[in-house]
C-alpha cells in the first residue's frame, strides 16, 4: 500500500467522525448551553475543514512539474498542512480560550446536562474510532518504529496532523465531559468555562507542536535517516562507483530529490562515463520508486 493511500484513508475516517460529531455536539449545545460543548462542536467543524485542506493539500502535490516549479509540487502538502496547524491554533484553541473566559463571569448554567454527558460520551466513542483508524493506516508504514520515533522521523505531514488532530479531540472530548459532571455534581457552573479553556490550552500546545514539525519539512529536509542509508549503501555496492564523495536528498512531499557527488571508476572515453552514470541514475529510480530526481556529478577529489 502506498504511503498516499494511508493518509487519504486516514483523512476520510477522521473527517467522516468530525463530521458527525460536530453536527450533534451543535444541537447539544443549543439545548444545554454548554460552553465547553459549544467549544468542542466549533473545534469539530474546524476539523472537517482541516481535513478538506489535507485532501486539497493531496491534490494539489500531485500537479506535474512545469518550467516554474521544474521540481514539481510534492511541498503543497507541507504548506496546507501548516494552514490546518494555523486554523486548529485560532478557530480551536483561541476561540475555546475566549468562550470560556466570557462564561466565566456570564454564565447561566447548563440546561439538561445528561445530554451534554451522553454526547460528549458518543463522541469520544466516534473519535476513538477515528484514532484507530488513523493508527492502524500508520502501523502499515512505520515498520519497526516506535509511534513516536515515527512522529519524529516521518516526513509525512498529512498523517501527523491527522494524529495529532485525533489526540487532541480525545483529550478535548475528555475535557469537556469531566468539566460537565463537575458542573453538574457541584452545581457551579464555572467548572463547564474552566473546562472550555482547558480545551483551548490543549488546541494550542497541539497546534505549536504540528506547526514546528511541519516547518521543518517546509524548509527543506533531507529524506530519513533509513532511507538516506539505503541510498548511500546502494550507490556503494554499484560497480561504475569508486567512492560515494556526498549524497544530499530533499523530502519534496511524496517524492525524493536526490543529488549524488562519486568519483568513477575509470573508462576510456566520455561517452562511456555518461552511460555508467546514466545507469546508476536508472538502477537507484529502479531500488526506490520515491526517488523522482537524480543530479549526479562526477569528481576526482574529495
Amino acid at each position: 500500500m502506498s504511503h498516499q493511500n494511508a493518509s487519504v484513508k486516514s483523512i476520510l475516517f477522521a473527517l467522516l467522525a468530525n463530521l458527525g460529531i460536530a453536527i450533534t455536539k451543535t444541537v447539544a449545545a443549543v439545548i444545554t448551553g454548554s460552553g465547553s460543548m459549544l467549544a468542542e462542536s466549533i473545534h469539530s467543524y474546524a476539523d472537517c475543514g482541516n481535513q478538506g485542506l489535507l485532501f486539497l493539500g493531496l491534490k494539489k502535490s500531485k500537479k506535474a512539474p512545469e518550467v516554474e516549479h521544474p521540481l514539481g509540487y510534492g511541498k503543497e502538502i507541507y504548506f496546507w498542512s501548516f494552514i490546518v496547524a494555523l486554523m486548529l491554533f485560532s478557530m480551536g484553541g483561541l476561540f475555546s480560550i475566549y468562550e470560556g473566559i466570557h462564561k466565566l463571569s456570564a454564565h447561566e448554567g447548563l440546561k439538561s446536562p445528561m445530554i451534554a454527558v451522553v454526547v460528549l460520551s458518543v463522541s469520544m466513542v466516534l473519535e476513538a474510532a477515528s484514532l484507530y483508524g488513523c493508527i492502524t493506516q500508520i502501523n502499515k508504514i512505520r515498520h519497526n518504529m516506535s509511534l513516536w520515533q515515527w512522529v519524529k522521523n516521518t516526513r509525512q505531514s498529512e498523517l501527523v496532523v491527522v494524529l495529532g488532530e485525533d489526540l487532541a479531540a480525545l483529550f478535548g472530548l475528555t475535557f469537556a465531559l469531566i468539566a460537565v459532571v463537575l458542573a453538574m455534581i457541584t452545581g457551579n457552573p464555572v467548572w463547564d468555562a474552566v473546562g472550555s479553556i482547558g480545551i483551548g490550552a490543549l488546541l494550542i500546545f497541539v497546534s505549536f507542536f504540528l506547526a514546528i514539525k511541519v516547518k521543518g519539512l517546509l524548509v527543506g529536509q533531507s529524506a530519513d535517516k533509513d532511507t538516506r542509508d539505503e541510498i548511500l549503501k546502494f550507490l556503494q555496492n554499484r560497480p561504475e562507483i569508486e567512492e560515494v564523495l556526498n549524497v544530499i536528498t530533499l523530502q519534496m512531499g511524496e517524492t525524493i530529490m536526490v543529488s549524488i557527488k562519486a568519483r568513477m571508476i575509470k573508462v576510456d572515453t566520455a561517452e562511456s562515463l555518461v552511460k555508467n552514470i546514466n545507469a546508476c541514475e536508472a538502477a537507484l529510480k529502479t531500488s526506490n520508486k520515491t526517488i523522482q530526481w537524480v543530479f549526479f556529478e562526477p569528481d576526482v577529489e574529495k
